[in-house]
């Protein structure tokens, strides 16, 4: 058998799910019922649809979670509401927490009691991305502890006296 022929029924093999004969050389194998008789609707004869073969290649391959995690990113629309959602824009998640960077600390004090409804949402329509918490951020402020205009110590008190 040659090379392309094993990774043919290696790829036939993960795709449709169900263990590949191989078969001798020169020897033309049939799948065969019980009885004795062909079997020319067996197991693994007929195709199968596309969606289902990605799907069960994503199980296999534990992609489940990592795929719901971006549908979120994707859909933030559909689960915050379009007004909500042209305010806040999800950043990432991390550790099973999902971050939302909002426009305001308006809109984050806004999200931030809309959190159950938003989480009962992702629950539902994405049980596979596995989020447990939903932090709502505020615009970043500029900060002045960090930088090349900064120095060690206690600040501006420390000099007066």
């Amino acid at each position: 058998m040659t090379e392309s022929q094993n990774v043919y029924l290696r790829l036939k093999e993960s795709l449709a799910g169900a263990p590949v004969r191989r078969p001798r050389r020169g020897i033309r194998t049939r799948e065969v019922d019980d009885d004795g008789t062909n079997m020319p609707y067996g197991r693994g004869r007929d195709p199968r649809p596309l969606g289902d073969v990605v799907d069960n290649l994503s199980q296999e391959l534990g992609w489940t979670a990592a795929l719901a995690k971006s549908d979120i990113m994707l859909d933030w629309a559909e689960i915050a509401g379009p007004e909500t959602a042209e305010h806040s824009r999800p950043m990432g998640v991390t550790d099973s927490v999902l971050t939302i960077q909002c426009d305001s600390t308006a809109w984050a004090t806004q999200l931030r009691t809309m959190r159950s409804h938003l989480m009962g949402s992702i629950a539902q329509r994405y049980p596979d991305a596995g989020i447990e918490s939903i932090r709502f951020e505020a615009p970043h402020a500029p900060t002045w502890k960090r930088g090349s205009r900064s120095i060690p110590g206690r600040g501006p008190r420390d000099t007066y006296g």
